[in-house]
């Protein structure tokens, strides 16, 4: 054997071990869990919750996550740490995990909850404080332990928010193997490792990531890329609408899966439309300056990393826009192609909002529609109208999960306070995105269902209750 071979084969030998352990104290871990009492779950829970929503952890997480990664700001990182978590918290306290979850008497079944096992949690550098944790609160909801394999770009912060985690675990008494984090250095081998070693693999991140958690060969539940287009239509409140989409846009520089990234704008208000977001905060870019922030954005084809997620004056010095540019809070860059020959179509994770004008809103609806097969489908979209008709032909003809009506996708696609979809940090996007999933991840992603069945009084329709229609129309 050469040496490198030596080298190579020794290195599996140690990703193997790692992953075993870790494995193995996850497994010990959930046998002294108290997962048959409800009562000490929750508690469980919350203990994982108070380690981020805390103030002073969710302030020294934030400043932790923009020093290690760059990305965002530290006032959005501490609003994502503590909001998420609140809300998350809100949804798992009002479920049953354990146990008899739902009786049915009338169809003689009763439903027990058990857990799935040992969970792989990939996390991106876009949260490296308040992923791990939403993932491991659903997690242990369920009764289940978790392996956070965290972004290399944000192991430092994704390591102390494990810390925590376990060190509130241990204050309650809870075995703190329930959570536990891969070793430094991460690699693509560990964390490829640990999918395939593990009972549930649920991956946030890039769609590379996606890809290896769906072909590991365990079962596996991804997301799918944001892309969000919105219309603004001609019924549509434009100041709320434009205040909504630069509260969303802004909010941590951008790097939310769930900001807006087009707004496609009826004809006969557009240039309202267009002064309702220069008073909100936009930069309208001339036309000069449309191709600066191209090349700034995207250098050999792929998005620059010293301009995204950055704050807006950085943006506007290194892209060389007017002067007052630096004043302002996002950029907007009218455009009219979409698709691979037009980046500006696609996601920026940067404070620029690509701008469309459209005749009506049926080509407003074929706009979003283009731009979501060309990159987000099965995500999300929006509307801003006073015309609910709008609203329900966009859920009813796109191919997508989420429709968000007068909202600030930012903060309303990851559930919200006055909206009905669970809190979370992943979104699956269904089939549409090669995702086993249509709903925001949620707790009943981290249980399985045992089914106690009993007979119940015969339900058996006759052949002419089933069949008649079909004969009377068609005969026998």
């Amino acid at each position: 054997m050469t040496l490198a071979a030596h080298e190579s084969f020794t290195e599996q030998l140690d990703v193997k071990s790692a992953i075993d352990t870790l494995i193995s104290c996850g497994r010990a871990a959930m046998d002294a869990f108290d997962n048959h009492d409800q009562a000490r779950i929750d508690e469980a829970v919350t203990a994982l919750a108070w380690s981020i929503y805390k103030p002073e952890n969710a302030e020294a997480l934030a400043v932790l996550a923009v020093e290690d990664t760059g990305l965002g700001n530290v006032p959005s990182k501490i609003i994502k740490n503590t909001r998420k978590t609140f809300g998350t918290l809100r949804d798992l306290m009002r479920v049953k995990t354990t146990g008899v979850i739902e009786e049915l008497p009338e169809k003689g079944m009763v439903k027990y909850a058990k857990p799935v096992g040992v969970v792989a949690a990939v996390c991106p550098s876009t949260n490296p404080a308040a992923t791990p944790v939403n993932k491991a609160m659903m997690s242990v909801k369920g009764g289940n332990a978790v392996v956070i394999a965290p972004s290399p770009a944000g192991y430092g912060t994704t390591a102390k928010t494990v810390e925590l985690m376990r060190a509130e675990l241990r204050k309650g008494g809870h075995p703190e193997d329930l959570v536990q984090i891969l070793p430094s250095p991460v690699s693509k081998e560990l964390t490829q490792a640990l999918m395939e070693a593990s009972d549930l693999v649920v991956c946030t991140g890039s769609q590379n990531n996606v890809r290896r958690a769906y072909s590991s060969g365990t079962v596996a539940i991804g997301v799918g890329a944001g892309n969000v287009p919105v219309i603004i239509d001609s019924t549509a409140d434009l100041d709320d609408a434009a205040e909504k989409i630069c509260a969303s846009k802004i909010f941590d520089n951008s790097t939310s899966c769930s900001s807006e990234n087009s707004v496609i704008i009826l004809d006969d208000v557009y240039e309202d439309a267009i002064a309702a977001l220069e008073r909100a905060g936009g930069y309208r870019a001339s036309g000069d300056e449309k191709q600066k922030v191209v090349d700034t954005l995207w250098v050999n084809g792929k998005l620059n990393r010293h301009v995204i997620a950055k704050d807006a004056d950085v943006f506007a010095d290194v892209a060389g826009l007017a002067g007052n540019a630096k004043s302002c809070k996002f950029f907007m860059v009218e455009h009219e192609g979409i698709g691979p020959d037009h980046p500006l179509s696609d996601e920026k994770l940067a404070l620029v909002l690509t701008v469309y004008r459209a005749s009506d809103f049926t080509e407003a609806k074929d706009k979003v529609a283009r731009i979501l097969d060309f990159k987000g489908i099965g995500h999300s979209c929006g509307i801003h109208t006073n015309t609910p008709e709008h609203a329900t032909e966009l859920a009813e003809d796109l191919k997508v999960v989420r429709v968000l009506v007068n909202q600030a996708h930012t903060f309303g696609n990851g559930g919200s306070f006055n909206n009905g979809l669970s809190f979370t940090l992943s979104m699956g996007c269904g089939t549409w995105a090669g995702n086993s999933i249509s709903d925001n991840l949620n707790y009943s992603h981290f249980i399985n269902i045992t089914h106690l069945v009993t007979t119940v009084g015969e339900d058996k329709p006759s052949e002419e209750e089933l069949f008649g229609d079909y004969w009377e129309k068609y005969g026998k």
